[in-house]
Formats: C-alpha cells, sequence, structure tokens
C-alpha cells in the first residue's frame, strides 16, 4: 500500500504591485469626493443662491455622516466580504455624488452629500483589506502606499475643484467625479478577491455581536484608545492650524489663493510618506512614531514667531506635511498587525477618535484665532502636538520597549 504524502499548505497569493497601485488610486479617488467643495464652497453657494452661512452645512453634515457611517459599516469588514462591502459602498458613492452634479435644490444637494459622507468608508476599509494580504515585513511600505493615495486625492480635489470651477463652472467639478467614481464602481470588483484570509472555516460574529464587541476589543485592546487618541490630536492639529491660516493670511492682506498655494506642498507627501513607511517597518511603529510626533511638534513651535511673513511660514509647513501622515501610518501599524478578524473593527474606534478629534479641534482653531488671533491659535496647537508627543513617549515605554518584541 502506497503511503500517502502529506499535503503541503496551500500557499496565500499575496498582493501584486499592480493591485497595490490600483487600490492606491482607488483610495485617492473615494476619498477626493468629501474635499471637492472646499475651494469652490463660495460658487456653490451663488449657484444655490444661499448664503454663506448656511452653505456650511453640506461639509458639515458630510463629515458627521461620515463617521456614523464608519461606525455603523465598517464593522461589517470583519463579517461580510471585504470585497462585497467596498463594492456596495462605493456604488452608494457613485449614485450620492451624481446626485450632487444634478440636484437643482439646495437641500437635495445637502441630502446627497450627506449620504456620500456615510458611505465614505472605503478608504480606511481598503487598508485592512491589504493588510490581510502583504506579507508582514511589508506592511509599513503599503499603508504608505495607500496613505499616498489618501493624499493624493485630498491635493487633487483641493487644487483642481477651483481652477475646473472657474473655468467651467463648479458642477462641472462633480461630474468628472462622478465620472471617476463609476470608473472606480466597475473596477474595483474585479481588483478585490473574496477571500478573507485565514477565516474560511471561522464563525462569523453577527452584526449587532460586532457593534457590541467594540466595547469588548478596547477593553482587551486599549492600546487603540491610546492610538486612536493620538491620532486625533494628530488630524486635530492639522484642521486647528490650517483653519487658523484660512483666516490669518486675509487678515494679512493675501488672498485666498495663496492659501491653496500653500496647501500644494502636500504634494510631497506623494513622494515622501512610501519612505517613511518603509522607515516605520525598520525601526520599528513605537519608535518612528516617537520621532515623527517630535519634528511635527518643532514644526508646530515655529509657527507663531515665522506666521507673519508668508515664506518664512513655508518652514513649519513644510514640516508639518512631510511628517504628519507619517504619525497616521505608525498609529495604524500598531493594530493592523494584530488579528485579521479584529483589524476592521479597530480601525472603527480608530477613525471614529480621529474625526472626533478633528471636529472638535477644528471648531476651536477658528474659536481661538477669533479671540486670540494668529499668536493663540498656534498656542493651541502647540499644547495639542505637544500632549502628542508626550502620549507617544508613554506608547514607546509601554510597548514599544518594554513589553512589544518591535523596537
Amino acid at each position: 500500500m502506497a503511503e500517502s504524502v502529506p499535503e503541503s499548505p496551500k500557499k496565500e497569493r499575496r498582493l501584486s504591485g499592480t493591485e497595490v497601485l490600483l487600490l492606491t488610486l482607488a483610495c485617492a479617488v473615494v476619498t477626493a469626493n468629501a474635499y471637492y467643495i472646499h475651494p469652490i464652497i463660495s460658487e456653490v453657494a451663488n449657484g444655490f443662491g444661499v448664503d454663506k452661512g448656511l452653505i456650511g452645512v453640506v461639509p458639515g453634515a458630510n463629515q458627521i455622516a461620515l463617521a456614523l457611517g464608519v461606525f455603523l459599516l465598517l464593522p461589517l469588514g470583519d463579517r461580510v466580504s471585504n470585497r462585497k462591502l467596498v463594492t456596495f459602498t462605493v456604488a452608494g458613492q457613485f449614485l450620492s455624488i451624481t446626485g450632487m452634479a444634478f440636484a437643482q435644490d439646495f437641500r437635495l444637494f445637502t441630502l446627497a452629500s450627506t449620504v456620500l459622507g456615510f458611505f465614505t468608508i472605503a478608504p480606511y476599509l481598503l487598508p485592512t483589506y491589504a493588510s490581510k494580504r502583504v506579507d508582514p515585513a511589508r506592511l509599513g511600505q503599503v499603508t504608505a502606499t495607500l496613505t499616498t493615495g489618501v493624499i493624493g486625492g485630498i491635493l487633487v480635489a483641493r487644487a483642481g475643484a477651483g481652477v475646473i470651477a472657474e473655468t467651467f463652472g463648479w458642477r462641472t467639478v462633480y461630474y468628472f467625479a462622478a465620472a471617476f467614481m463609476l470608473i472606480v464602481s466597475i473596477l474595483l470588483p474585479f481588483i478585490m478577491d473574496e477571500r478573507e484570509a485565514g477565516s474560511d472555516d471561522q464563525p462569523k460574529p453577527s452584526y449587532p455581536a460586532l457593534l457590541f464587541s467594540l466595547l469588548g476589543l478596547v477593553k482587551s485592546h486599549p492600546e487603540i484608545l491610546l492610538s486612536g487618541t493620538i491620532q486625533g490630536l494628530g488630524f486635530g492639529v492639522f484642521l486647528s492650524v490650517w483653519m487658523g491660516i484660512g483666516l490669518h493670511l486675509p487678515d494679512m492682506g493675501y488672498g485666498v489663493d495663496i492659501v491653496g498655494y500653500l496647501a500644494a506642498f502636500s504634494i510631497l507627501n506623494l513622494f515622501t510618506t512610501p519612505w517613511m513607511g518603509r522607515v516605520a517597518d525598520n525601526v520599528g511603529p513605537y519608535k518612528s512614531r516617537m520621532i515623527f510626533a517630535a519634528i511635527n511638534f518643532a514644526g508646530v513651535c515655529l509657527l507663531w514667531p515665522m506666521g507673519y511673513n508668508v515664506w518664512l511660514l513655508i518652514v513649519p509647513i513644510m514640516l508639518m506635511t512631510l511628517v504628519g501622515p507619517a504619525v497616521d501610518i505608525t498609529n495604524r501599524m500598531t493594530f493592523l498587525s494584530l488579528d485579521p478578524q479584529i483589524r476592521t473593527r479597530l480601525m472603527t474606534v480608530y477613525i471614529v477618535m480621529m474625526f472626533i478629534g478633528g471636529g472638535i479641534s477644528s471648531s476651536a482653531g477658528t474659536a481661538v484665532y477669533d479671540a486670540f488671533g494668529w499668536a493663540g491659535n498656534s498656542v493651541l496647537a502647540m499644547v495639542m502636538s505637544a500632549t502628542l508627543v508626550s502620549l507617544t513617549v508613554v506608547a514607546w515605554l509601554w510597548r514599544g520597549r518594554g513589553r512589544s518584541p518591535v523596537q
């Protein structure tokens, strides 16, 4: 009788470089949708005949709905196929932004923008999807590459929407956006696969159980609260500073186009962020996060003394622009290396905390500027950034140095 030969374990297929690139482009397209309105908000207000105070409800409701969508939809990524969930939500984005392009009533436009925000979970689901399909040694690099897509989407939206609207009208911006979303909606199902790495034979929890499990995950992985707080502060520093710049430069006599030119420096992230991801792979997420946060703090400290000269202001903006996304990358690395079955729910907690921090800080940034000017806005950013650095040091001593094998 012939001796049976044990089957060799089936090797899991990893994402190819082309697939990572396509997912990165998809991240750019789906992220950009929320940022088109920022440079053209006055044109949209004029188009609907509403005042500039009322038009603010459009991006505000979009962000609130985004946080709600992340909370309610993102946990499903640990229950259903990531491919199915992304396909569904991206289709929802396509229909919503098409509604924005053709809406003739302001209320319908606002509703479409709100629904768009609710379905905008793909930028946060795709990194989790990719983390299950790449070699652990490439996790930081691939996460950074997808983050570059998000940065690119924000950059193109903020820089391109104004030019297109000025030349062809603001609705043309949304015609282009809808066309891009249609392409993504068609291609993503072919790029992604149904397989959930290592989970085919494991039972799936119910949806209510997934939502309630967030409390248990936070209790068993309290570090997600630390990473989420760090990111909330980092995102808050970014928003509060740019809210201040948007008010400060016009007070100095500059046009709002100068604000856009300064924002365009984020194009550097397209080249530097993947490299910083490789640094994080080599150095470790905890130590590299602490270093990136310290560099960001140095840039924030220069805002006050250099903020009264637009050319000197470029220096702190460059420093903050270079390392800001790197803090986000290293934050995500602290939990995207955990059990694949819980990564999406951990991402949910992380992203919700990020938007809470960003929402509070953006409001605080404008309020402090109104009361104390550029100096007050700069001090607020310094306090938040100093707190951020302190938390990264605590995390490094707790996990990166004392308890985690990753240095």
